[in-house]
């Protein structure tokens, strides 16, 4: 299949979902409620928007397989994959702070092939195809040269169930805070690893993120030079994204599982 015109339909639908998040955006009408604490929450925009997404793609792709935040899997037996977080940020969002997006990953056979990422608010539109660099509003982007961890300027974020368990990424901010210059927490993992893509961030990472965070965004980063790191296997998605020499000085600070 051509992956340009996969690209050109994961941005349509990418367009069609933000609109969704605009229209209730700041409306005080979300519904915001519970999934495994108030951490971990889903509003109407999140429902509305994967709607619209899944039924676009069950339309011109049915035998294409379907993986997204709220419904989850949905298997057709084809070779690709849409893997969709209709708002990524959704805590950003029902607060009404504007850093939130729409993350649309297409696998092929497993291997991530198109990644379009949407922060509708900011209009700004991430896309990228396998081989074909990353894009940032239609202009391509690359990763920072900074090479000095003591001028770089990273981010992260901390699980939902942070108020549980100890192993809330405190210890490694802990360890990571000192040697930059600043340290942020944007709260969309998408367009954190997407602004490592832009040279906007020289590094990210996070604890326990789930494969709608990050199919999309990775591949973005990928295209744009950074390199990633997985440096968890027990907190589900456990990756760090940034440029070369960020990496090289981070990945040794951050926790690991005993015997790993």
């Amino acid at each position: 299949m051509e992956h340009d015109q996969l690209l050109l339909d994961a941005i349509e639908c990418a367009r069609l979902a933000g609109k969704v998040q605009l229209e209730h955006f700041r409306t005080g009408g979300l519904g915001a409620t519970a999934k495994l604490n108030d951490s971990d929450i889903v509003t109407i925009a999140d429902r509305e928007a994967e709607a619209v997404i899944i039924d676009y793609v069950r339309r011109r792709y049915p035998d294409h397989s379907i993986l997204s935040e709220e419904m989850g899997a949905e298997a057709h037996g084809g070779e690709y994959e849409w893997v969709i977080d209709p708002v990524d940020g959704t805590t950003n969002y029902n607060a009404g702070l504007p850093v939130h997006c729409v993350s649309i990953g297409i696998r092929h056979r497993g291997l991530p092939v198109v990644g379009v990422v949407l922060a509708p608010y900011l209009n700004e539109l991430f896309h990228a195809v396998r081989g074909d660099g990353a894009y940032l509003n239609g202009k391509r982007i690359v990763v920072s040269g900074n090479t000095d961890i003591h001028k770089a300027v990273v981010s992260t974020g901390f699980p939902v169930d942070k108020d549980v368990n100890p192993d809330n990424n405190l210890a490694n901010v802990g360890r990571v805070l000192p040697l930059v210059r600043g340290l942020r927490r944007l709260g969309s993992a998408a367009v954190d690893i997407c602004y490592v893509a832009a040279g906007f961030l020289d590094a990210y990472w996070e604890l326990n993120l789930h494969e709608w965070d990050v199919a999309a965004a990775l591949l973005i980063a990928e295209e744009a030079g950074a390199r990633a790191v997985h440096f968890r296997t027990d907190r589900n998605i456990s990756v760090l994204v940034g440029t070369p020499a960020a990496v090289e000085v981070i990945d040794p600070l951050l926790s690991r599982m005993p015997g790993e």
